[in-house]
């Protein structure tokens, strides 16, 4: 998502997108994963389905790969984790890494989110 002003914390990305604080652009890009289960890949990660959701099926890390097209400023990243929901499979550390291509990413910031609230 791109916003012109910073986002608040918290905030329900959806909302921002209808008030047109915010512009989806996801679906400018390629989306690939590391491994996932069958059913349980892009499409239902990318799916605004909060009962769906991507399951890996692999060794650790487990990546999502978005890539653009050409160089596009990404300005807000949102993620959705339940801790409540399944907690063994809810992330322990997120990492951001930006780069030209695969072979040069460097990572921007990584973070250990706060389980017991929306990151």
């Amino acid at each position: 998502m791109t916003t012109p002003n910073k986002t608040p914390p918290g905030a329900d990305p959806k909302q921002l997108e209808r008030t047109g604080t915010v512009r989806e652009i996801g679906s400018q890009a390629v989306w690939s994963l590391s491994s996932c289960k069958p059913g349980f890949g892009v499409d239902q990660l990318r799916d605004d389905n909060l009962e769906t959701y991507w399951q890996s099926d692999g060794s650790q890390p487990h990546l999502v790969n978005i890539q653009f097209r050409r160089k596009t400023t990404v300005k807000t990243l949102c993620i959705y984790a339940d801790y409540k929901s399944d907690e063994s499979y809810t992330p322990s550390k997120i990492s951001v890494r930006v780069g030209n291509n695969f072979h040069n990413l460097q990572e921007i910031r990584t973070d250990i989110p706060d389980l017991d609230k929306h990151f």
